[in-house]
């Protein structure tokens, strides 16, 4: 993920933050001075990154953050007296005056935390069509019926063969029922 959106009040800083970020190898696809127009940016993309001020001319940064996508983040940069005040849950914060290790360091955090995010999503399990379920319940069965196991250790057998195997459980299913009509 490296869509970062920067938005202060200033173009001058906003700017600023852009070109080091630039030349720390971050890419900045969006310099905004309002939060609409992060809010505009951030309709274009799947997922990135806000950095952004306390105050726009149209808005706080509470409410950018309400408005923008579940898969964008925000890395809040104020001084400690603003931040004392801020109570936002799902924001991270670098304190005023900047200390660029830190601004840097937070950064690079975020990228790892979205990215092992990312893995965790996608590595998720994957729904059983209806014709491997069958196939399965089928396997359970005739294990059941003919090695006289429970229904519970019909599925552990199945389950157990295919992390052995390295193939699916449907795939396994299919092996064993192909096995035992015989």
């Amino acid at each position: 993920m490296s869509n970062i959106i920067v938005v202060f009040p200033k173009i001058e800083d906003a700017k600023n933050i852009k070109n080091l970020l630039i030349r720390h190898g971050f890419e900045v696809l969006a310099v905004c001075t309002s939060g609409a127009q992060a809010l505009n940016h951030a309709d274009h993309m799947t997922e990135g990154i806000v950095i952004c001020g306390y105050r726009f001319a149209d808005m706080l940064y509470s409410e950018l953050r309400e408005e923008l996508p579940d898969n964008f983040e925000m890395l809040l940069l104020a001084s400690e007296r603003v931040l004392g005040n801020c109570g936002s849950t799902g924001v991270v914060s670098v304190c005023m005056p900047l200390k660029v290790q830190e601004l840097l360091d937070t950064l690079n955090f975020m990228f790892c935390q979205s990215s092992r995010r990312k893995r965790k999503r996608r590595s998720g399990p994957r729904e059983r069509s209806a014709k491997e379920k069958f196939t399965i319940e089928k396997a359970k069965k005739l294990l059941i019926e003919r090695n006289r196991l429970t229904e519970e250790e019909a599925h552990r057998y199945i389950q157990k063969c295919s992390m052995d195997s390295g193939n699916n459980m449907a795939e396994t299913a299919e092996m064993i029922l192909s096995i035992m009509d015989m």
